[in-house]
Parts: structure tokens; sequence; C-alpha cells
């Protein structure tokens, strides 16, 4: 096993998808805590995959660009995922449903390694990340109702502090602040960069 991969597995070794699961850091001005206990009222699950591919000795991070016409995020870089359903068993099943739906990845090529905290997200969810490892060559068979493109990261580039910026938007008068990951010409930010952050962080500390 390679030295990254290991990493990676013992830092989300033990994590799950029970309640009451962790609410990730968003780092938020002081005076802003009414503010979030009241978005925070009300959000319905959801869930993304975060899919590490291997290929031999190379590990990379798939994303998508989000479809133009969508609705919400239109455009923007994001891991395939969605709201929960009725049909969907678990949080797991959740993401990989999505991750089918979206890129055409069989769920059972999906090796799930654990879960990054809670992330709430301006379209009102509560977003559960699933990591899931996909061993060996994927092709992505994008649907275009939602994905205009999809493309990988390396990890090694996810797991590295130093990529990371600091920024901040205002939002309802509120300073928020957030990540910012770029690579080649693709802008990675927001949740999908905090939710890379959470991971990057995670993995950093386990060693």
């Amino acid at each position: 096993m390679a030295p990254i991969e290991q990493r990676l597995r013992e830092a989300l070794s033990g994590t799950d998808d029970r309640a009451p699961r962790p609410i990730t850091n968003l780092d938020l001005p002081l005076g802003a805590d009414r503010w979030l206990a009241n978005f925070m009222k009300g959000l319905r699950p959801a869930a993304v995959l975060a899919p590490v591919l291997r290929r031999g000795d190379a590990y990379s991070v798939m994303l998508t660009r989000r479809a133009e016409h969508l609705s919400s995020h239109k455009g923007q870089i994001s891991f395939p995922g969605g709201r929960r359903d009725d049909t969907d068993v678990s949080v797991a099943a959740n993401a990989l449903r999505e991750a089918q739906e979206e890129v055409g990845l069989d769920p059972a090529r999906v090796e799930v390694l654990g879960y990054l905290d809670d992330y709430p997200v301006v379209s009102r969810y509560l977003v559960t990340p699933v990591v899931g490892l996909i061993d060996g060559d994927f092709t992505a068979q994008a649907d275009p109702s939602e994905v205009a493109e999809v493309f990988e990261l390396p990890l090694e580039l996810a797991l590295d502090r130093k990529a990371y910026a600091r920024k901040s938007l205002t939002r309802d008068g509120l300073v928020v602040p957030y990540y910012e990951l770029n690579w080649q010409n693709y802008r990675v930010w927001g949740a999908t960069a905090g939710m890379l952050w959470n991971l990057c962080e995670r993995v950093n500390a386990a060693r």
C-alpha cells in the first residue's frame, strides 16, 4: 500500500455516519453564532461522494463542473452528490446513488473509507461527504443534465496545506471566509474546497 493511501485510511478510520455528526469549522467572525444557529434550522440532508481514484501508485480526486443551466451552484466545481431520497438506506447509499447518476460510477467499485465533517451550504442542505476509493481505470460518463465536465485533481495537491488560499465574501452583511484551491484552469472554492481542506487537515493531523 502506498504511503499516501495508508495516511488516508488512518485519518478516516473510526469515522461513521451516526448522529450527532461533527459540523465543519466555518471560522465565522465573532458574533455570528446567532446567524449560524438560525441558518442551521431545517437544513435538509444530502451527501456527496469524494472519490479517490487509485491507478497503481498514482492517486487523484475526481471532481465535476456543474452544468450551466442548473438553478443553484451552476458552473461551480463540486463532488458528485445531492439530496437524500426516501429510498436511500444510508448516507453512503445516498452518495453512491448520486455518483452513479451523475458520472456513471458503479457503486460496487467503491470502497467506502470514511466520512468527513458535515457541511452546511447556502442552498439549505447539510451535506455529509463520503470518501470512497476506486481501484483501477474508470471512465466517467457524465449526465449532461447535471454535469458539464469531469476532471481529476492530484490527491497529493489536495493534501498540501500550502495549496489553499483563505478568502472571504460578504453575504447578508456578514463576512464569510472560505477556502480556494486552484489547479490548472480549475478554481475549487466554497463548500467543495472546504471539504477538501477538512480532508487535508485530517490526513496531516494523523501523521
